[in-house]
């Protein structure tokens, strides 16, 4: 058995018509040392969640992590916290690292979540851009293409809340077992999460989920190929257009030049330790402005900028939901408090209005 229920409503999810805006964050800490940090973080990341939900945001995603930098390693129990606080904004992972967890574990996570959030929670499945769950959970890197490929399959037939006979090379083989908890809608949602490769934008379509495209570099409108690619493969294993989501870095602030001034430093100190670690020459001001120009990768300004970017992106791509990254290294939490604001406030409200006009 494979593929999702299609008799699942995927509009709750955003449409072309109808685009989902929602935000992410891995709950970015500072690395200054000072004991509680991550504790902190994860408490405010609850507050701007909360903030979220009041200023009319569709969608939080908590990315999960395993190094210093980001306190979320637990989407799951912090999106719990969230759903006690909030009443109608999505709850879902930015990604949820499937290659290194139990697809079983997963989904009775989130149906749980979906259970105490009365059917707001979703899960956004990926491998990740980072290895260290690997090691931590005793997974083989050399795997690693085996193991998202078949917890993936495994986590497709949950899907269908149906007894389970499954049988793969990476754990022993379940026959007729019964997943509990169930949910009210008969699934949880989930996403695949792609950087950019076409076998991934593929195996997204064969599995009939949504797609969301983490662009990170570059342009957008480089991306139009994968999400074209994404909907000829949705015809040709037979599944009905699914929604298309990105997920981008960005800021919001009064003023253009505000919200580069207070981004920047933050942005140029993630980069350029991200780049000792990887080998990247040491972030520029030059790279910034590129990426914070017209079509770059980053939705940087004031509402007015952020939200006619947000407006080009979703029509250039048909997008359904676009989901601003709006933490960035020890960006202060009051920043990304008014950020979550804005974009709210009057970020959402402009990019309707001009998708509607167009």
């Amino acid at each position: 058995m494979t593929g999702p229920d299609q008799s699942f409503d995927h509009s709750v999810l955003g449409t072309r018509e109808h685009i989902s805006l929602g935000l992410d964050t891995f709950g970015d800490a500072p690395l200054d040392g000072a004991p509680g940090n991550h504790a902190q973080t994860l408490r405010e990341v609850v507050a701007e969640a909360v903030l979220a939900d009041r200023v009319g945001v569709d969608y939080i995603g908590l990315g999960e992590h395993h190094r210093a930098d980001y306190a979320i390693s637990a989407p799951d129990v912090v999106l719990a916290a969230i759903a006690g606080q909030t009443e109608r904004i999505r709850l879902g992972t930015g990604v949820t690292v499937l290659s290194s967890d139990d697809p079983i574990r997963v989904y009775q996570r989130f149906a749980t979540l979906d259970a105490l959030s009365n059917g707001r929670a979703e899960v956004q499945l990926g491998r990740g851009s980072f290895i260290e769950s690997f090691g931590l959970f005793g997974h083989d890197l050399g795997d690693y293409d085996r193991l998202f490929a078949e917890k993936l399959d495994l986590f497709s037939v949950l899907q269908h809340e149906e007894p389970v006979t499954w049988q793969g090379s990476i754990r022993a083989p379940l026959a007729d077992k019964q997943v509990y908890p169930t949910t009210t809608a008969g699934k949880v949602p989930a996403w695949i999460a792609v950087g950019g490769t076409p076998e991934s934008v593929v195996r997204a379509a064969k599995y009939g989920m949504p797609l969301v495209l983490a662009v990170i570099g570059g342009s957008p409108a480089a991306f139009v190929q994968f999400a074209d690619l994404y909907r000829r493969a949705l015809g040709e294993y037979g599944h009905a257009e699914l929604p298309i989501g990105m997920h981008s870095p960005g800021h919001v602030a009064a003023t253009d030049d505000e919200a580069r001034e207070q981004l920047y430093p933050h942005q140029a100190d993630l980069y350029t330790r991200l780049g000792r670690e990887r080998g990247w020459g040491p972030y520029s001001r030059i790279a910034f402005e590129q990426a914070a120009g017209p079509q770059g990768a980053m939705f940087v300004g004031s509402p007015e900028t952020v939200a006619q970017k947000i407006a080009w992106a979703a029509r250039t791509l048909g997008l359904s939901r676009f989901q601003l990254k709006y933490s960035v290294g020890a960006l202060p939490h009051e920043q990304r408090l008014e950020s979550v604001r804005l974009y709210g406030e009057e970020v959402i409200p402009r990019v309707r209005e001009l998708l509607a006009s167009a």
